[in-house]
């Protein structure tokens, strides 16, 4: 599994389970919603399950929606409601919870921005619940935010720069948001993952920096992240598979040809595809020329369900009442 690049833990599971035929131990799943949006909760119990899924303990929660590049403002709410819901069964918060909102990424690379971007939607309220309490009621929590930045920006440790701001503000809750890299073609830009297990900032660009974790800030930490980029040699290796499935289905009498193709160790072809790509293009991400619009598109998912999630008395009808 350590050759094809991946951050969401159902690929992590799909990969081990194609590999050795057989369900993970100490790994549990289970699978909700519909075809429009598919939910799958795979929890990992115990250090075996880590180590053979490659993440940390904790609960990983995958929604799929196959239809959130098609702009479906109707579909886009309904997913927001859904990352509310996720997240509200996933952390316990009470009136008094102050959380802090964390935007991982470059905002001058695309793929990376998702963080930033989220970050200027989400509705900020800890200054007012500071200052102006009397006309704060509990309809509303203290929620604060940062957008970081990255190392070759700041020349500063992302984990250090939020840790100096969870000792200085004290909160219950990180939530973290960042852009991942995803091992399947059609999982880009269709998925967001919701895990309690911490994430590691620059994961998504293939740089990763210091774990932001309970075990490294001290409290809880929510991580939200979206696959924005694929490996190339793993979107090489997947054309290779689907050219081979036609060809087997155009020539039968050389099936037996192509399914030998086929049928070659999956690791032993991205080897080949690595030694191929590397000399030439280094470790190479790709991302759909639809990037732009997307990630504006899913900065709105994303905050418009943290509003409703953090806030008990703001809903989807006016969350954006309050935001603009």
């Amino acid at each position: 599994m350590t050759s094809i690049r991946t951050d969401l833990a159902l690929e992590a599971k799909e990969l081990h389970e194609s590999k050795s035929k057989e369900s993970i131990p100490g790994v549990k799943v289970d699978t909700d919603g519909d075809k429009d949006i598919k939910i799958t909760r795979v929890r990992i119990e115990d250090e075996t399950g880590a180590k053979l899924m490659g993440k940390p303990v904790g609960n990983y929660i995958t929604i799929e929606v196959p239809r959130l590049k098609e702009k479906d403002i109707d579909l886009m709410e309904d997913v927001s409601r859904t990352l509310a819901k996720e997240i509200i069964n996933l952390v316990k918060l009470n009136d008094k919870s102050v959380i802090l909102v964390v935007g991982l990424g470059n905002w001058n690379i695309t793929p990376d921005s998702l963080g930033p971007k989220v970050v200027e939607k989400v509705m900020v309220t800890r200054h007012m619940t500071e200052f102006l309490p009397d006309q704060i009621d509990d309809s509303v929590r203290s929620v604060c935010a940062l957008s970081p930045g990255v190392l070759g920006i700041t020349g500063i440790e992302t984990s250090e720069i939020i840790l100096g701001v969870v000792n200085r503000v004290k909160p219950d809750l990180v939530i973290a948001i960042d852009a991942l890299a995803s091992r399947k073609l059609e999982r880009v830009n269709t998925t967001i993952q919701i895990t309690d297990s911490g994430i590691n900032p620059g994961s998504g660009v293939g740089n990763n920096r210091k774990e932001l974790s309970e075990k490294t800030m001290g409290v809880p930490v929510i991580a939200i992240g979206v696959p924005t980029v694929v490996d190339a040699a793993t979107m090489a290796n997947d054309t290779i598979d689907l050219v081979i499935d036609n060809l087997i289905k155009q020539a039968e009498k050389e099936k037996s040809f192509y399914e030998m193709l086929k049928n070659i160790n999956r690791e032993e072809k991205m080897t080949l595809i690595n030694e191929v790509l590397s000399p030439h293009l280094g470790s190479l991400m790709v991302t759909p020329k639809e990037i732009d619009d997307f990630i504006e598109d899913i900065s709105d998912v994303i905050a418009d369900g943290l509003n409703i999630s953090l806030h008990p008395g703001i809903h989807m009808d006016d969350v954006h009442r309050f935001i603009n």
